[in-house]
């Protein structure tokens, strides 16, 4: 591997175990609301962590911060595209996947990124779990090293689909979704690493992800699973 190459896991740290906790339970969820379980009213009735008091992600304090003066000489706009409107799950997750596979060192900084892809989020904060997005994304740290190098990330999203487990949940109790609006969706692709001196690397990836989507209301995105399920 060229030495340039950094990879997002070099440096992916997974926080305290209290937000740990917090991600296992997002993934849970998702099946706790299909299987209806104890663990499903646990998880409402919990103490909201300290991840679960940040901003709302739909307020206008968690709108993208202002280009920084090299990003608006790039040309490059926005660090990450607006969410679609859609109420499909499985579109707004091959969207949110390109999102999230998708950045430009170059031309924005970290914080930049970040408060792009947090326009993303679902704004009912028991369900969004940041902390597993943030893990997608390089570290402040690495994000530097990166720029060094002039990286950039580009995706090519492949397909997107339920989980077999959480289809036959769901035909098993097609009404026990209604409590959360979560779904599953496991997105298939391909990131693109580019670096200075015309450098170059991909590789085949698979994300699952928990996206809310209400009635009558666009989808957003509650958090990605530790796992991707097939």
């Amino acid at each position: 591997m060229p030495k340039k190459r950094l990879r997002n896991a070099e440096e992916r740290t997974y926080g305290a175990p209290s937000l740990v906790l917090r991600r296992s339970l997002i993934g849970g969820i998702i099946l706790a609301v299909l299987l209806v379980v104890v663990g499903l009213v646990a998880y409402f009735n919990r103490t909201p962590s300290p991840a679960s008091s940040k901003p709302d992600p739909h307020t206008t304090s968690a709108q993208p911060s202002a280009p920084s003066p090299e990003a608006t000489a790039s040309g490059k706009g926005v660090a990450v595209a607006a969410p679609p409107k859609t109420s499909d799950p499985v579109v707004f997750a091959k969207a949110a996947t390109k999102a999230l596979w998708t950045y430009d060192t170059r031309a924005f900084s970290q914080a930049e990124h970040l408060a792009g892809l947090k326009r993303w989020m679902t704004g009912e904060k028991k369900y969004a779990d940041w902390k597993s997005v943030t893990d997608q994304v390089p570290s402040p740290v690495l994000w530097a090293r990166m720029h060094d190098n002039h990286q950039h990330a580009s995706a090519s999203i492949g397909e997107g689909h339920f989980p077999q487990a959480f289809k036959t949940a769901l035909a098993q109790d097609p009404g026990a979704i209604t409590q959360a609006y979560l779904y599953a969706v496991t997105v298939t692709g391909s990131q693109t690493l580019t670096w200075q001196g015309s450098g170059a690397g991909a590789e085949a990836r698979s994300m699952t992800l928990a996206v809310q989507c209400r009635p009558h209301q666009d989808c957003a995105l509650a958090a990605v699973l530790p796992n991707a399920a097939p």
